[in-house]
């Protein structure tokens, strides 16, 4: 399993946890509290974590294009939901073993 993960400051990473959890939730199977959330993408998942000043994103995938994918989805509707506050998610992932 490949991952990667995203940390983006923000005061309110709940408010984006909970938003973007409430959003996947039309098409794919979420689940979430105010501290926590996961969503399955079918090609990967992502674990969202609510921390002080942070929200903590951490994508998995069976393969590349999967993590990749997974990567695009989180962000791209991260960016649009965060727009006014300017977030963007920028990926790490651990290097090979």
């Amino acid at each position: 399993m490949l991952s990667s993960e995203a940390r983006i400051v923000t005061d309110r990473p709940g408010r984006y946890l909970t938003q973007l959890c409430r959003h996947f939730a039309h098409k794919i199977t979420t689940e979430w509290t105010d501290e926590r959330g996961f969503a399955d993408f079918g090609f990967g998942t992502c674990t969202l974590l609510a921390e002080d000043g942070a929200l903590v994103l951490r994508a998995e995938g069976a393969d590349e294009p999967g993590l990749s994918r997974v990567e695009y989805v989180v962000g791209d509707h991260l960016e649009r939901f965060a727009a006014r506050d300017g977030l963007t998610a920028h990926w790490s992932r651990p290097a090979p073993a």
